[in-house]
């Protein structure tokens, strides 16, 4: 027999199964009451604040925690410690190889019945969470409303529609005229920054790509780069990092860099970076965005070093992945190379733990180097570290990128 829930908005008493349509109404009703729909009281600005406390409350009571494969290891970690078990044997092979790694992250897949062909975006940002609310103690609470588990892409969809409803990425939200809820749109990095920002989270975009970009519109639905809406508010970058420290010539090596390799790597003053163009200057910002955070050894592998720095949301042309980690390893001719280790939602969970424990395939499924950067944009969107407040998450609301030309 069915049970019977209150409905948040109105109180009633509905049926479990009904419950969801119900509430649905509600929020299709309030839509259409104003042309403000439930726009951020002007009052307001902490990131807890919402733009109708009845529709945050209801999606709050009604999300569900989105199903996936748990992997069960062992040693612990789920899926990144079989990884990280892994690379440990690897590298003992290579012992000039390095490795720098997220912590623990859940792989989210794309389910054919469900989201296959356009939900890559959105299990990218459920990995990203993953990771959040494992390690991020200052941000459990903003999450979701503070529930503490991913929820299912039809509930993330209903945030990012309260993002935009806050102010959040105005132009994308006129795009997709303030509606992704029970669609099938494609989304992108500035989809995924918008969400997180509207909790407070420092998600910030970086674009990479030829130079003659830098200053074009970006007017593609989230499939392609730029996600969206159309332009972002770019800042030409001459960098390989997202840091200060990192600032260096694109035709010159860094001693800067070289030092925090060298530190990372025990020392070694055989690492350092390469100075080439092309698309290794996406390879190198990746390494020193994981190289910048708090680091410790792997407790049994002293080449693996896991980092506090979130994943990062992959996007180009008609896909977007998740980038958990990168390795440098020294070839014979002197020169360095880099794979980005990547868990990508087109992969079958149980299919990349069998590859990992079998110690066959794995690297073909999660390793990418350099030469299979094919394409000639890429955009990334990662997440600082810490809370924004008051007039910072005003600043939030208006989406911008850094740009590094390839």
């Amino acid at each position: 027999m069915d049970s019977f829930v209150s409905c948040p908005f109105c109180h009633l008493s509905i049926s479990q199964s009904e419950i969801q349509r119900h509430a649905n109404s509600h929020f299709e009703e309030e839509e259409k009451e104003s042309a403000q729909g439930f726009a951020l009281e002007s009052s307001s600005s902490s990131p807890s604040s919402t733009p109708s406390d009845e529709k945050v409350s209801c999606l709050v009571a009604l999300q569900v925690r989105s199903s996936f494969y748990h992997v069960k290891v062992d040693c612990g970690g789920g899926l990144m410690g079989l990884l990280r078990k892994r690379l440990e044997s690897d590298c003992d092979s290579f012992t000039s190889s390095r490795v720098l790694l997220s912590g623990y992250v859940d792989h989210y897949q794309s389910i054919p019945s469900e989201d296959s062909g356009w939900g890559c975006g959105w299990r990218n940002i459920q990995m990203l969470s993953s990771f959040l609310l494992y390690h991020r103690e200052d941000v459990k609470q903003l999450l979701f409303g503070g529930s503490c588990f991913v929820p299912e892409i039809a509930y993330l969809q209903r945030w990012l529609e309260i993002a935009w409803d806050r102010g959040f990425d105005a132009l994308g939200a006129h795009h997709f005229n303030h509606s992704v809820y029970g669609s099938k749109s494609w989304i992108g990095a500035t989809e995924c920054a918008a969400l997180f920002r509207s909790f407070g989270l420092r998600a910030r975009i970086v674009d990479f790509g030829p130079k003659e970009m830098e200053s074009l519109f970006l007017s593609v639905p989230g499939a392609q780069i730029g996600s969206a809406n159309a332009k972002l508010k770019r800042k030409a970058l001459k960098v390989y990092g997202p840091m200060d420290r990192y600032l260096l010539g694109r035709h010159h090596d860094s001693q800067d860099v070289g030092s925090v390799v060298n530190h990372l790597h025990g020392g070694s003053n055989q690492i350092k970076f390469s100075s080439k163009g092309g698309h290794q200057v996406l390879l190198d910002w990746v390494w020193n965005y994981f190289s910048e955070g708090c680091s410790t050894s792997s407790a049994h592998h002293h080449h693996i070093i896991v980092t506090d720095r979130a994943p990062l949301y992959f996007q180009h042309d008609g896909h977007s992945r998740t980038i958990v980690g990168i390795e440098a390893r020294h070839q014979q001719n002197g020169k360095l190379q880099y794979n980005l280790l990547i868990l990508d939602p087109g992969h079958r969970t149980a299919a990349l733990e069998k590859s990992l424990k079998e110690n066959l395939g794995w690297k073909k499924l999660i390793k990418r180097g350099v030469h299979t950067l094919r394409k000639p944009q890429y955009q990334l969107c990662y997440i600082d570290s810490g809370v924004a407040r008051g007039e910072e998450i005003e600043k939030l609301k208006i989406m911008d990128s850094d740009f590094i030309e390839l």
